[in-house]
């Protein structure tokens, strides 16, 4: 760069605008989407370790996808290339890949290459980049307020992380203006500059969670008012409407739509009306919002309401016939009138049929229904059809449907509305025409964050070791947290639960608490064929060590979602170890424990036969059994007493039993493991029976119990969140 570039850009920095001046460098002073760059999640852990792979950031105007491509310029080590493709062609794109190419070459340096509005390249353009991006030329960060899957090509978006911004947060916007204000070298902090709660709660709100709209409503503020003081009434000035994020071509377009028509459909007014009003206010054409409503008339309401397609079309020629802006009347009474009349899909009853078309064989038409005009006397076309007028209310029991069809029900009639009334009446007239078949016989004269398969396979593998109650047990504690792509999990005790949390939280993170070092050093020992950035954080402790270990391992990390299979049986005092809990809870998060309730264990002498033992025997082995569960206060536990637990420890809880039954295959193992001299059972036996009534049991043991047994458990299934 030489002088005279050197100073044209020192102008360029110095009089750009604040928005721009005031973008973060560092993700320290990055500001919302804890979602996806908070503590622990992937995306700030590959960027801190510099280990980034092709990215594609999708979001809104203003909610910091450019500033993010700043920040990893900033941090990585590799040669950083910014175009955008507004501007840019083929060319630029050869260029970037030539010195990509020269720094691999020359110095091993990788080269990411940033494509601002990425989705303005056309599809030669697009394709220009695949074959570099495919072998590690340039790792690609691409920027888009567009849908990728839509419009960026799909074998770019198959080889890229995806990551949704979402429009900022008010108090994130709060916390932009409070930097910007004491930002003395970017911002204002070099002035004062004094501004009203109300003024700065009225440009957040809106701005609507755009960034940059909102630091230039601040600069236009600041810079036309002389004592810099920014009342409600300079801040109403500076941003007089909100900015609508409304594309009629992209997202905002379908979405709102969708919004709308679900609104309707779950006959909700208010939402209705509020997502009517969005459109209007964005400028949708009103034409477009009425073929949506008569379709929404025919699909969602049908016969429960046959007037609702009389008036949203009666509504279209009135607004036809006014204009705007009086025709906002009867768009709203259309809308209204569906959202409030009754509702029924029963006409999707046709699809069905033409489903039927599509895949059975052709069937003819009944000879009855046959056009008899031409060959009634040669072919015999039309015999037998009764002619419903002829009898008494126009009807008469026949079948119209072809013979290999006769008792297909395409057509449901609901309970709503007028459908209700009709529906008795149709069930009643097709038992009669089912009933009519029985008797006819009138035969004719003459029928993407792209999937990793490496770790998809090796994950498959894992869980497909373990037994398939534990797999039970597994997918309905993940059925019940319901955690989110980016989430970031605790599982209190490594296992099966940690390997398929990766599956779950692909873009956020693991922590796992192995019990003892051997677990933890035999899980690390798996997940090495794991790529670095997605293994599980895993730490050795005791439950009453978690605190320090996860001060260590997991500091400043709130877990959305904590998870663990018997905890309990290794936690001493529970209400304070769940209160401890509580507090590494994110505010939405939730706590998901699966316990295996000892006290209702299934009973090995259950398993005899009545007359396997004397009676006195069987009896004393009963008792004794049971007192191997009652005896021990951390065995004897039952749900009601879980709900106990969660008393004064910030947690509510809702308890599930969940009953599992499997087979269970009786190895020689499995008989050693239970019925040996040192096996913990044999050895409680051994409390109350003598040596001769022992070997007595564990001969009926082994003689009556062979092959396979129907093993039935408990599990209490809690779900706890913060109170």
């Amino acid at each position: 760069m030489d002088l005279f570039e050197q100073h044209r850009q020192t102008l360029i920095d110095k009089e750009a605008p604040l928005a721009a001046r005031m973008r973060p460098r560092s993700l320290d002073d990055y500001v919302g989407q804890d979602a996806i760059v908070g503590p622990g999640r992937l995306l700030r852990r590959a960027i801190q370790a510099d280990q980034l792979s092709s990215l594609l950031f999708y979001g809104p105007p203003g909610t910091g996808k450019t500033t993010l491509a700043q920040v990893i310029a900033n941090t990585t080590k590799a040669h950083f290339i910014a175009i955008n493709a507004v501007l840019a062609g083929v060319k630029d794109i050869r260029s970037a890949i030539a010195t990509a190419q020269d720094l691999r070459g020359q110095q091993g340096q990788r080269t990411i290459l940033f494509v601002d509005e990425v989705h303005r390249f056309n599809k030669a353009q697009q394709d220009a980049l695949l074959p570099w991006v495919e072998n590690g030329t340039v790792i690609l960060i691409g920027a888009t307020t567009e849908n990728p899957y839509f419009e960026v090509n799909k074998a770019l978006v198959s080889r890229s992380r995806v990551f949704q911004l979402k429009p900022l947060e008010l108090d994130d916007l709060r916390q932009i203006v409070q930097q910007t204000l004491t930002d003395k070298e970017r911002g204002y902090g070099d002035r004062t500059v004094q501004i009203d709660d109300d003024a700065l709660d009225h440009l957040a709100n809106v701005a609507n969670g755009d960034a940059r709209a909102l630091l230039n409503a601040l600069e236009l503020a600041v810079e036309t008012t002389p004592d810099a003081h920014i009342s409600l009434a300079v801040a109403e000035e500076s941003i007089q409407q909100r900015a609508v994020l409304y594309d009629k071509e992209g997202d905002a377009h379908f979405d709102t739509i969708s919004a709308f028509i679900k609104s309707m459909r779950g006959s909700d007014p208010d939402a209705t009306l509020y997502w009517l009003a969005r459109m209007v206010y964005a400028g949708e054409d009103p034409r477009y919002i009425f073929r949506r409503m008569v379709i929404f008339a025919g699909e969602d309401v049908g016969l429960a309401d046959p007037h609702a397609v009389v008036v949203v079309n009666s509504c279209a020629q009135a607004f036809d016939r006014v204009g705007m802006p009086e025709g906002r009347y009867p768009l709203a009474q259309a809308a209204l009138y569906l959202a409030t009349c009754p509702k029924s899909n029963s006409v999707m009853g046709f699809f069905d049929a033409l489903a039927t078309v599509e895949k059975e064989r052709e069937a003819e038409v009944p000879n009855p229904l046959r056009d008899a005009n031409r060959d009634k006397q040669e072919f015999g076309h039309g015999q037998g059809y009764l002619y419903p007028h002829a009898y008494r209310d126009h009807w008469v029991e026949q079948q119209y449907l072809p013979g290999s069809l006769q008792g297909q029900v395409f057509y449901q009639p609901s309970n709503q509305g007028y459908e209700d009334a009709i529906r008795l009446e149709v069930t009643r007239k097709r038992e009669a025409q089912l009933a009519a078949v029985m008797e006819a016989d009138l035969p004719e004269v003459l029928t993407f964050g792209p999937t990793d398969k490496a770790q998809e396979q090796w994950l498959q593998r894992t869980l497909g070791n373990a037994g398939e109650q534990l797999r039970q047990v597994c997918d309905r504690v993940y059925a019940t947290l319901k955690p989110q792509r980016h989430h970031v999990l605790l599982d209190l005790n490594a296992g099966l639960l940690t390997w398929e949390a990766l599956r779950q939280v692909p873009e956020g993170g693991v922590y796992a608490r192995a019990a003892t070092d051997q677990i933890r050093q035999a899980m690390g020992e798996q997940a090495q064929f794991l790529d670095t950035l997605t293994r599980p954080k895993l730490f050795s402790s005791s439950l009453d060590a978690l605190a320090n270990a996860l001060e260590t391992k997991a500091k400043d990390v709130m877990f959305d979602g904590i998870v663990g299979r018997n905890v309990f049986k290794g936690a001493c005092d529970r209400t304070q170890f769940l209160k401890q809990l509580a507090g590494y809870l994110a505010p939405s998060g939730k706590l998901v424990l699966a316990e295996t309730i000892p006290f209702r264990t299934l009973r090995l002498y259950s398993l005899l036969p009545p007359r396997a033992l004397p009676p006195k025997l069987f009896q004393q082995l009963q008792q004794t059994e049971d007192r191997l569960y009652t005896d021990d206060p951390k065995q004897y536990w039952d749900l009601p007493t879980v709900s106990d637990w969660f008393v004064d420890s910030g947690l509510t809880a809702e308890i599930e039993l969940l009953q599992l039954s499997n087979e269970l295959t009786l190895t020689p193992q499995l008989q050693q493991r239970w019925f040996a001299d040192n096996s913990r059972y044999m050895m409680h036996l051994a409390k109350d029976l003598s040596s001769q009534d022992l070997a007595t049991v564990r001969n009926s043991y082994l003689k009556e119990l062979r092959n396979t047994l129907s093993w039935e458990t408990d599990v209490a299934l809690i779900m706890a969140q913060r109170t």
